[in-house]
């Protein structure tokens, strides 16, 4: 997507002069206001979903569209396919409406098999965002067990000599261990197991995997390598690089927000400081980048040389906004600033430049996402976990308003 936002720049004005109070003390009408407007985005929301659920086939999960507007669909083996149940769970929970509650238990049944899955770290995004969800609002035993086998398939990744989980390449590779930043986000289905079993090795796999990523995959400036690759017999790092960025030491967007999100998460679930001075620093890193536009939505990579003229992630900005509110809560000195970004965003992705007119977009809630660059591989396109992340901030932003 191409930087002729100037409408957005008048738009997010007029925004901040009629809602910026929603980040303060969202007193009175304000505050209604701004959970009227959040409210009414979900029932859109369901209502573009029944769209994108009337003509998907049986067996797979959405992932985007084609440049023709005909739909991409995946496996449920796909590390993306918990992200459309999940974010259809979000939307019952926000708006009870039993035709998604129904639709989306149907779809998470396809994730069964997913739970002895270890060719992949990504199992915690798979089923923490699908069975997870469902657990939260119709809690069972079975939902329970699914969960707790997914932890124990994806602990099996783990590698006592680098501390960390594998994430891409077989369990036995004995020549490369590669560890990327997005594996942060896969931590919280372990914790969360660690606490059901009681089991003290979920938990020590986890906050291992946070240190070891900590130490080795952050820059002085606070931004992130995408991927360091270590030695699977000593440990020892071989190299930092990027898959998705514009460079090895370029500052790829959705690895900042996955890093932001996944550290917040530690902090929560562990309370240890060195988690939330990280997340206060990446936050710091990405809020006041000079590259981040006045909208707040990032490009793709902070540091592509062809800024403003290349392409937008709303992906990265759905993932930050919900990593920001959450991570606001806990730091009192700079939460203004955090929740004033993330509302901008919010904005910003739910303005008609972002979020598709119902019907249009393949049933998809929001446009101009990129799944990855280098790749070509669907640029300025929907994708699932864009939706998944913006409905998610949106309750959080909801949440919030209430609280205060």
């Amino acid at each position: 997507m191409r930087n002729t936002f100037l409408s957005l720049s008048i738009l997010f004005i007029l925004f901040t002069l009629i809602g910026g109070c929603a980040t303060s003390k969202h007193k009175s009408s304000n505050s209604k206001e701004t959970i009227s407007w959040i409210d009414n985005i979900f029932h859109k929301s369901v209502d573009q979903y029944k769209i994108l659920m009337d003509d998907l086939d049986e067996g797979v999960m959405p992932y985007s569209i084609n440049k023709d507007g005909s739909r991409k669909n995946n496996k449920p083996r796909s590390w993306t396919a918990g992200f459309y149940p999940g974010t259809l769970f979000y939307l019952y929970e926000s708006t009870g409406d039993e035709t998604i509650l129904q639709e989306g238990l149907k779809r998470v049944k396809l994730m069964d098999e997913q739970q002895y899955l270890t060719s992949h770290h990504d199992v915690g995004f798979m089923m923490y965002c699908s069975y997870g969800n469902l657990n939260k609002i119709d809690p069972k035993k079975e939902y329970e067990q699914i969960l707790i086998n997914s932890a124990y398939s994806l602990s099996k990744r783990y590698n006592e000599n680098v501390e960390s989980i594998r994430s891409w390449g077989e369990i036995d590779d004995e020549e490369s261990f590669l560890v990327i930043i997005d594996n942060m986000m896969n931590l919280e289905l372990l914790l969360w197991a660690a606490k059901v079993t009681e089991d003290k090795e979920l938990y020590n796999i986890a906050v291992n995997h946070a240190n070891t990523t900590l130490k080795n995959h952050f820059r002085p400036d606070n931004s992130s390598y995408h991927v360091v690759e270590y030695d699977p017999k000593t440990g020892e790092i071989l190299k930092k690089r990027t898959a998705q960025g514009f460079s090895d030491q370029s500052a790829w967007a959705r690895g900042q927000a996955w890093g932001l999100y996944g550290y917040t998460m530690m902090y929560r679930e562990t309370q240890d400081k060195q988690y939330l001075d990280i997340a206060n620093k990446i936050a710091s890193f990405i809020i006041n980048h000079p590259n981040l536009p006045e909208d707040k939505v990032p490009y793709w990579d902070f540091n592509d040389p062809k800024i403003p003229d290349t392409e937008r992630d709303a992906s990265a900005g759905a993932i930050i906004a919900s990593a920001l509110i959450e991570l606001a809560d806990y730091n009192k000195k700079d939460s203004q600033n955090m929740l004033n970004t993330a509302w901008a965003i919010l904005r910003t992705l739910a303005s008609e430049d972002f979020t598709a007119e119902n019907g249009s977009n393949g049933g998809f809630l929001l446009k101009h996402s990129v799944a990855n660059m280098n790749r070509n591989a669907d640029v300025d396109a929907p994708l699932p976990y864009a939706d998944y992340y913006y409905i998610e901030a949106l309750m959080r932003y909801k949440e919030f308003i209430r609280g205060n």
